[in-house]
């Protein structure tokens, strides 16, 4: 089976991103970790895996990647990831893997492992994670974001499973909140002030969530822990290009 795969390039802020500022490039993906572009080696890391292809590059400036036209295929980045996701199944199609360009450590066991455990759940959409306590054993260190359920405190991974043409509907529903971003309370009502509330007070379940998503989009989807918490490793921040640097020279 091949599976194609979109690998989100774009940046809003373009050159004023800080890291492409201390990089001196014009996209973040373009910021060498290790010697070498952050999307080149995502790249690399994904025909590696033998399940994988054609790869498709969402970003602004198609140019910018010129160097990669043998190995990739390239669509114009959309004013929102959510927007560039949406215009790129419509043309990919399902399934299909979804990561992005920051993701530097992206490493072909991870991409198989989370393959397979998606395909093992039969649903029409999966996102990998990392939980807290995987991260603190393997990255120490860091610094992640986390999500708080009830049964499971995690961050993400950057690796989504668009399993089914069901999956746009999440999608759809991703540019919806992106349109109200600046209206909390907008959003709120759109996911259900009682979910809300479970998340704020900790009592939101993963399933309840994942049936929550159901009943919204008519999507099943499920949350995929991943064995390596370096796999919540992508690179946002100055401090992520250090730990991404010292873990790269360690392997």
């Amino acid at each position: 089976m091949s599976i194609p795969v979109l690998i989100l390039a774009g940046s809003r802020d373009g050159e004023r991103d800080p890291l492409a500022l201390m990089g001196n490039v014009s996209h973040k993906a373009l910021l060498p970790i290790h010697g070498k572009p952050m999307i080149d080696r995502v790249v690399q890391t994904l025909e590696q895996v033998e399940d994988i292809g054609p790869i498709w590059v969402s970003i602004e400036r198609p140019d910018l990647l010129s160097h990669m036209k043998e190995k990739v295929s390239i669509f114009q980045a959309a004013a929102s990831p959510s927007e560039s996701v949406a215009q790129a199944l419509d043309v990919i199609g399902t399934p299909c893997l979804v990561t992005t360009a920051d993701h530097a450590l992206l490493r072909p066991e991870w991409v198989k492992e989370f393959l397979q455990k998606s395909q093992a759940t039969y649903t029409d959409l999966t996102a990998g994670v990392a939980l807290a306590e995987t991260i603190q054993r393997d990255v120490p260190h860091t610094k992640r974001t986390f999500i708080r359920l009830a049964d499971m405190t995690f961050s993400g991974c950057n690796l989504f499973w668009m399993g089914s043409e069901k999956s746009k509907q999440v999608v759809k529903l991703w540019q919806r909140l992106q349109q109200h971003r600046k209206r909390p309370l907008r959003m709120a009502l759109m996911l259900g002030l009682s979910t809300i509330f479970r998340a704020l007070t900790r009592s939101l379940s993963s399933a309840r969530l994942e049936k929550r998503i159901y009943e919204i989009t008519g999507t099943q989807i499920k949350l995929i822990p991943l064995s390596d918490g370096r796999a919540a490793v992508d690179v946002d921040k100055p401090a992520d290009v250090l730990l991404a640097e010292q873990i790269l020279q360690h392997n």
